[in-house]
């Protein structure tokens, strides 16, 4: 029996996903989980760590397609190639972003800011559905004030975040 043979057996290639045992459902999990990890390796560190839109829709995307390959119900290998494609795509349109402003900004957006000086960005607050309280909560645990007036600036940082500069004492 060759090799593939074996291993179509062994994963259960041509079965159909309710046909799969335990054992060949358990082979394509450790497969997809190793597959996974060089991929996440291959891919920006900051994918994970960031969660821009940009990243969080990668991770959806390999999520969903690789639990396929998992549960049986798309190809084995061609589904493992097409998470690969697409952590290359992530890395490539990254890399674009970086080189091209105007990309980057279109791909991961723009920051904004929400405080100035000790003073509120009403239209910038608004146009993110971001309360006063809201901010107040964010200045309290990032940037330990607990009044408007305290902060130097506050943005609404890419990746959701508010990142919060106290004023100078």
């Amino acid at each position: 029996m060759s090799f593939y043979a074996s291993l179509s057996t062994l994963l259960g290639l041509d079965l159909q996903a309710k046909e799969l045992s335990l054992l060949q459902v358990s082979l394509r999990g450790i497969i997809v989980f190793l597959a996974t990890l060089v991929m996440v390796r291959l891919g920006n560190k900051r994918f994970l760590a960031k969660m821009t839109a940009f990243d969080a829709i990668l991770g959806f995307i390999l999520a969903s397609m690789l639990a396929r390959a998992v549960n049986g119900s798309s190809p084995f290998f061609p589904t493992l190639g097409c998470g690969f494609v697409l952590v290359f795509l992530h890395r490539l349109i990254a890399a674009i972003a970086f080189y091209w402003k105007g990309f980057g900004a279109l791909v991961k957006g723009q920051s904004e800011i929400l405080v100035e000086d000790g003073k509120l960005n009403e239209e910038a607050l608004r146009s993110h559905k971001i309360s006063e309280d809201d901010l107040l909560e964010e200045a309290r645990l990032h940037g330990r004030v607990d009044h408007i007036r305290q902060i130097q600036e506050a943005t609404l940082e890419r990746n959701g975040q508010v990142s919060v500069i106290p004023q100078k004492r």
